[in-house]
């Protein structure tokens, strides 16, 4: 837990250096902000309250953070882990170990892994929705799993290399509906994708 708590602590703290609220000001992240609110904290509260043999949980922060930002990402992240804690029947301990690798984790690699995608690669619609979207969010999802599998939060009852594979193969679930739908934004609603920038991405 101490790991946990730093990790969620010293990206909050960075995050609110950065006034997240200035992303609000226009009122155009409100939609997806209150439809992560509304469902992701469900998302994760669900293997608590399903017994089922092989307990994986649904990530979602790669597309939270290509719709809201970082700096608003990690806070709304936080929020959410808090209201699948009052959700389910879980404890604090197992809610910070939930923000941590299901949200603030996965969301700051993504950070990382786009803006290399985008200076090494360049800026085009398909990078976006392949290198970010779609496959930088399997890989970022991926090796927050092993982060926390190596930090001693591994599946309960599977054995190391089995929870590997069920952690790859989450990570490509998450990250197809992630480009799934940033694809549909792209095309449709691109003011709900903080991350996506017409001038940049279409040169105009």
């Amino acid at each position: 837990m101490p790991l946990e708590f730093g990790l969620i602590a010293a990206a909050l703290a960075l995050s609110l250096w950065l006034r997240p609220w200035r992303l609000l000001a226009d009122g155009r992240l409100l939609t997806p902000l209150l439809a992560t609110l509304a469902l992701l904290p469900w998302l994760w509260a669900l293997p608590a309250l399903h017994a089922a043999p092989l307990q994986l949980q649904w990530s979602g922060a790669c597309l939270v953070l290509l719709m809201l930002g970082w700096p608003v990402a990690i806070p709304v992240l936080c929020l959410t882990g808090a209201l699948a804690a009052l959700i389910a029947p879980i404890g604090w301990p197992e809610a910070l170990e939930l923000t941590a690798w299901l949200g603030v984790v996965p969301a700051t690699l993504a950070l990382g892994l786009g803006a290399a995608v985008r200076r090494l690669v360049g800026t085009h619609p398909f990078v976006y929705v392949l290198g970010r979207a779609f496959l930088g969010s399997a890989l970022c999802l991926f090796a927050a799993g092993l982060l926390r599998q190596w930090s001693g939060h591994g599946l309960a009852g599977v054995g190391s290399e089995l929870s590997l594979v069920a952690r790859w193969l989450m990570a490509w679930g998450d990250a197809i509906v992630t480009g799934m739908l940033a694809a549909i934004f792209v095309a449709y609603r691109p003011q709900w994708l903080a991350t996506w920038s017409d001038a940049l991405y279409l040169r105009r």
